[in-house]
């Protein structure tokens, strides 16, 4: 980890990092100068010249021959693309290293909306062709994401457990628990049935949307602390102590469930967009193959 009295602080401002050894780091948007940013911007400005100065009627679209150069270089492109998760079994230095590899995947894969944007010639319908071109703009929508993830949400990550693992905070709630069985054992039927209550009533993950959420509907603590502390005004000597007690033990229990939920919804949004990038990605691949084959049948 580099010391912050050894960075570079102009070339940390541009993403990179010089550690104590002096070698320099730079995150995979930025490999060798945003050499792949400069290439797919290359790509795409001669796709958008190239449909600007030909001129001929109709309009270039998937049918012209512009349109079919298009789309050989956007279907070429998607199926290298689709390269990476073979290509990240197999780590090794230099030209095709896996950060260049996929610093490509990103920059390539933002030139593919100039290009398959280009191809259809504007041309939308409810067919096949419409339904690849959606597909292509779910896929890196769903791209974009996961680099805007992976960019800001480890640092949350890190800065919501600090130095508390899954494990131990998981061990922790259950030491709560433990302390809270044995809190109850003076108490009258009803009181003890709402504690055992939040031991067996505690929701933690849970749905889609509980994980990402980072809540808890009718999570059994939460009910267990609010009917305790309706009782704790009234109550008077011992039993105001034993109550005061359960309730902190309530209230820890329910600062730890809070870190365990923001831990388990900062992984969640960090894994999510897999689920909609992978499966939208085979689904363009069977959508590519209608398209190419439809075209090809009614050429």
């Amino acid at each position: 980890m580099a010391s912050f009295d050894k960075i570079d602080w102009r070339r940390a401002q541009r993403g990179h990092v010089t550690t104590d050894s002096g070698q320099l780091h730079e995150g995979f948007l930025r490999h060798r100068n945003f050499r792949w940013a400069k290439i797919a911007l290359t790509i795409s400005a001669i796709a958008i010249l190239a449909y600007a100065l030909v001129d001929q009627t109709p309009r270039p679209n998937g049918g012209t021959w512009l349109g079919y150069v298009l789309g050989t270089v956007g279907v070429g492109l998607i199926l290298w693309l689709t390269l990476l998760g073979l290509r990240k079994r197999a780590i090794t230095p230099g030209r095709w290293s896996l950060k260049a590899w996929t610093s490509a995947h990103v920059y390539l894969g933002l030139s593919l909306v100039v290009i398959g944007t280009l191809h259809t010639g504007f041309l939308f319908g409810w067919n096949v062709h419409t339904l690849a071109y959606a597909l292509m703009m779910i896929v890196i929508g769903s791209g974009l994401y996961g680099i805007a993830a992976y960019d800001r949400l480890p640092a949350a990550l890190s800065s919501n457990r600090g130095e508390v693992t899954q494990r131990q905070m998981l061990a922790n709630i259950a030491a709560i628990d433990r302390q809270l069985h044995g809190a109850a054992l003076p108490l009258a039927g009803d009181e003890a049935a709402i504690v055992q209550g939040s031991i067996d009533g505690t929701r933690l993950g849970g749905g889609v949307v509980e994980r990402l959420s980072g809540r808890a509907r009718g999570c059994g603590n939460r009910r267990a602390l609010d009917a305790f502390a309706a009782l704790l005004p009234a109550a008077t000597g011992d039993r105001a102590d034993r109550l005061h007690k359960i309730v902190l033990l309530f209230e820890r229990k329910e600062a730890t469930l809070g870190l365990a939920r923001r831990h388990i919804s900062i992984r969640a949004r960090l894994e999510v967009w897999l689920f909609v990038h992978v499966p939208a990605t085979f689904a363009l691949i069977a959508a590519l193959i209608a398209h190419v084959v439809s075209v090809f049948f009614y050429w």
